[in-house]
C-alpha cells in the first residue's frame, strides 16, 4: 500500500474521474437516440441510490473524490432515470 497521503488522494481523484465519466456515453447515445427500451428502472433506481448514499457518506467524511464522483454518478444515473421515466408515461 502507498504510504504517502498524497498518492493515495490522487489514486481516489482517478477512481473519481474513471466513475464519473462511466455514465456519459450511456447517456449521450441515449439522449441523441430517443432509445430507451434497454433502459431497466429498477437496476437506475438502485444505482442512483447507491450514488447518492456514497455522496452521503463522501460529505460526511469530507472526501472530496467521493463527493465529486458520486455527484456526477447522480446527476447523470438520476437524469437517464428521469428520462425513462417519462418515456413510460408517454407511452
Amino acid at each position: 500500500m502507498p504510504d504517502s497521503p498524497q498518492i493515495i488522494e490522487y489514486i481516489g481523484f482517478l477512481a473519481a474521474a474513471i466513475t464519473g465519466i462511466a455514465l456519459i456515453p450511456q447517456a449521450l447515445q441515449i439522449w441523441k437516440s430517443g432509445n430507451f427500451l434497454c433502459i431497466s428502472v429498477f437496476v437506475y433506481s438502485l444505482f442512483a441510490a447507491g450514488a447518492a448514499t456514497w455522496l452521503l457518506y463522501g460529505i460526511l467524511i469530507y472526501k472530496w473524490p467521493l463527493i465529486l464522483s458520486n455527484s456526477m454518478s447522480l446527476i447523470l444515473a438520476g437524469s437517464i432515470l428521469i428520462l425513462k421515466i417519462r418515456s413510460l408515461t408517454k407511452s
